[in-house]
């Protein structure tokens, strides 16, 4: 048991060092900011890179049961600097904590972010699972979704993420085939009532949130609206 503790601790220390490094310090707190102009400068690369490869897109391959929302990005190798002149500030490749990818690639390909201190968090909860060789579950939260026991899995709090459409702090959870999600139901469920957009049941509603805003809500399961249009998990 103490070897375990021991080995638990080195390797959290570890990992809290790797994602030190990897968070912007605050000499480049433009590095956090989803800035439109950057946006725009990436979507005219890849329309230009798309014209003149014969409909071919500059992205990196990911495997096919990869989640819409993180399948598609961009690698910047085959856009600079033919198309553009450089990696936007914010971009992970820069120091940034956005990924570039790319939505809708069959029909209309566009420029999208994703937030990788959502994915850092994921992976602190991936790595105190591969460690403690189980999850600790707890109460449902949907159909096959799961509140995730902290204090077993030896956090002194629950993590959460910072919504990055609105001051939420979002909570994390674990579905049936133990991977961990970003719930964003708080953010689907303001904009349902605030908009009262015109949805169907059945169908994964995260565009609402993807179309409005430049950030992606990446590392999510699907949702669609119950009869009292409220937000809730698609199996």
């Amino acid at each position: 048991m103490l070897k375990k503790r021991m080995m638990l601790l080195l390797t959290l220390s570890f990992a809290i060092l790797l994602s030190g490094c990897m968070t912007p310090s605050d000499d480049n707190a433009g590095s956090t900011i989803p800035y439109e102009d950057q946006l725009e400068l990436v979507q005219k690369a890849v329309e230009r890179f798309q014209e003149g490869s014969g409909g071919l897109l500059p992205i990196k391959t990911r495997e096919m049961e990869t989640d819409i929302y993180i399948k598609y990005p961009i690698d910047f190798t085959k856009i600079i600097p033919a198309y553009t002149e450089k990696i936007p500030s914010n971009a992970y490749e820069k120091g940034g904590i956005f990924q570039y990818v790319l939505i809708d690639v069959e029909t209309n390909p566009t420029v999208k972010l994703v937030d990788l201190r959502s994915a850092e968090r994921i992976r602190e909860l991936n790595l105190r699972k591969s460690v403690a060789g189980s999850i600790s579950y707890k109460d449902p939260v949907g159909e096959g979704v799961y509140e995730i026991d902290f204090a077993e899995m030896g956090f002194k709090k629950p993590l959460t993420v910072e919504s990055p459409y609105s001051d939420a702090h979002l909570p994390l959870v674990v579905g049936g085939d133990g991977k961990f999600y970003i719930d964003y139901s708080i953010d689907l469920n303001r904009i349902l009532q605030e908009e009262k957009p015109d949805v169907v049941q059945g169908e994964d509603i995260r565009y609402l949130l993807a179309d409005k805003y430049p950030v992606l809500p990446a590392y999510s399961k699907a949702y669609t609206v119950n009869e009292l249009n409220e937000p809730i998990f698609i199996k």
